[in-house]
This record gives C-alpha cells, sequence and structure tokens, in this order.
C-alpha cells in the first residue's frame, strides 16, 4: 500500500471499555475482576461529565459547613475563629465526606431505573465489579472533598499540628469510613430503586448523625442521654481520630482503632448484603 494511501486512512476510533467488555460477552470470556471494576469506576467518572452536579455537590458541602460553622460558632464555642477550626476542621471533614456517601447510591438507582443496570449485569464478569467500580469513583470523589475542606481551612488559617502526614492519614481514614457508608447506600439503592428515595434514606440517617455528635462541640456540654447517644455515634468516632491525627493531640491509637472497628462493622454487615442484593436483580 502507498505512504499517500495509508495518509487517507480514517483514524481508528478508540474502543469503548463497556463495549470491549459487552463483546467479551458475546464470546462468554470472563473478563478480571479487577479490569472490569476499573472499567465500570472509570465510567462512573465520565458519567459527571454528562452530570456536573454530582461534582458540585461534592464541592459545596465541603465549603458550606466549613465556613458557614466557622464563622457562625467559631466566636461563641472558643475564644477565636481560629482556635474553633482546630476542633472544628477535622470533624467537618468527616461530616462532609459521610454526606456525599449518599449520592454513589443514588448514581446507582439511577443506572437501575434507566435500565443501564439490566445491560451490565448479565456480562461475564465477577459479580462485584459492578459494585467496586462504583467504589473506586466514590473514593475519587471523596478525596476531592477532603481536599477542598483541607484547602479552605489552610486559607482560612487552620494548621494542622501533625503536618501533612496526619493531613493524608486524616484523609484516608475518613475516605476509607465513607466507602463502608458506601456500601450501605448502596444496598438501599438496590432496594428502592429510586434516586430520591435513597437521598431522603440517608439524610434521615446522616443529619442526626453529624449534629448528635462531638464535630460541633463538646460533648461535655450535652445533656447525658446525648451524651450516650454521641459516645457510640460512629461518625464521632472517625471525628476524634481525624482530630488526633491533625492536631497531633495523642492518644491516636484508641481513636484510631474505635473508628476502624466501626468502619469494619459498617463494612461486614453491608458488603454481604449488597452483594446478594445484586446477584438477585433481574
Amino acid at each position: 500500500m502507498s505512504t499517500a494511501a495509508a495518509s487517507t486512512r480514517p483514524p481508528r476510533a478508540e474502543a469503548d471499555p463497556i463495549d470491549v467488555l459487552l463483546a467479551a460477552g458475546g464470546s462468554r470470556r470472563r473478563a478480571a475482576a479487577l479490569a472490569a471494576s476499573a472499567t465500570f469506576g472509570r465510567r462512573a467518572m465520565l458519567k459527571i461529565k454528562h452530570d456536573p452536579k454530582q461534582l458540585v455537590d461534592s464541592a459545596a458541602i465541603p465549603i458550606l459547613f466549613t465556613v458557614l460553622f466557622t464563622y457562625l460558632f467559631g466566636g461563641a464555642v472558643s475564644a477565636s475563629t481560629g482556635d474553633y477550626l482546630k476542633m472544628l476542621l477535622p470533624g467537618v471533614l468527616s461530616m462532609s465526606i459521610a454526606i456525599v456517601t449518599m449520592y454513589g447510591g443514588a448514581r446507582l438507582a439511577q443506572d437501575v431505573r434507566s435500565g443501564a443496570f439490566d445491560r451490565f449485569h448479565g456480562l461475564p464478569i465477577w459479580r462485584g465489579a459492578f459494585v467496586v467500580g462504583g467504589l473506586l469513583s466514590d473514593a475519587a470523589r471523596y478525596l476531592f472533598a477532603g481536599t477542598i475542606v483541607v484547602v479552605l481551612g489552610l486559607i482560612m488559617g487552620y494548621r494542622a499540628d501533625g503536618g501533612a502526614p496526619g493531613v493524608l492519614a486524616a484523609v484516608v481514614l475518613v475516605v476509607v469510613f465513607g466507602l463502608s457508608l458506601s456500601l450501605l447506600w448502596a444496598g438501599v439503592a438496590l432496594v428502592t430503586r429510586d434516586p430520591a428515595v435513597v437521598i431522603s434514606i440517608a439524610n434521615a440517617v446522616l443529619i442526626p448523625l453529624s449534629f448528635a455528635s462531638n464535630i460541633f462541640v463538646q460533648p461535655s456540654t450535652m445533656p447525658g442521654w446525648l451524651q450516650a447517644f454521641v459516645d457510640v455515634n460512629p461518625l464521632s468516632h472517625v471525628a476524634t481520630a481525624a482530630r488526633v491525627l491533625m492536631n497531633d493531640t495523642g492518644g491516636a491509637g484508641g481513636a484510631i482503632g474505635w473508628s476502624l472497628t466501626a468502619t469494619a462493622v459498617i463494612t461486614v454487615v453491608c458488603a454481604p448484603i449488597t452483594l446478594r442484593l445484586y446477584s438477585k436483580q433481574n
């Protein structure tokens, strides 16, 4: 073939990763679990281009809570907003990521309603690839939300005594906790199949957990019955662990241990239920 003819040949279009999986389904080749999970994760990230609201919510919630509560309660709770940020920022980091977790479940419910879920369910891939792929995209959004909280806090005057390692460890800890909540909302999505219902249920759970916690004020200022709830609230344990890591206040082992225990319990309970619900979808 001449060079001129070769130069006029149209460029080969890049294959869509989902189409590759569907092609594998036609020949009944089983796609690798990791590759399939990464493909669904990439798909979930690409959906943000068509629905930027997902990214806007991940940015607006951290900004709103960080700025609003710092200047609303900073002078009343502490001597200054700078002192209050020491307590508030790690808690807002935990709260913001916890609240953002609901959107992963809403996205899954939308896939179920639109029929996309049925398209992928029959593929010869690992059963959990669709769920794990969603978790990978969720982790990216949680890191995005966490970065906004930290950067905004630095702009407002927060200084982490734990340094960059403490901040990074706190963000990772909170993101892992957020992924355990993602499994919970994924299960809710597979049951309800309605994004609005998923968000309503998540708000009914997360808002009381967020405000009946040690994120905004010390539990010692609360009535005894409320202190008892705060002490067993998993979000309180995560906020305490993030606070210890970021502020380097000591006693990290116990706080991190309780936080990881809460994360493990939620994961152990929700993961099998969610995967079972997934496998039973028609």
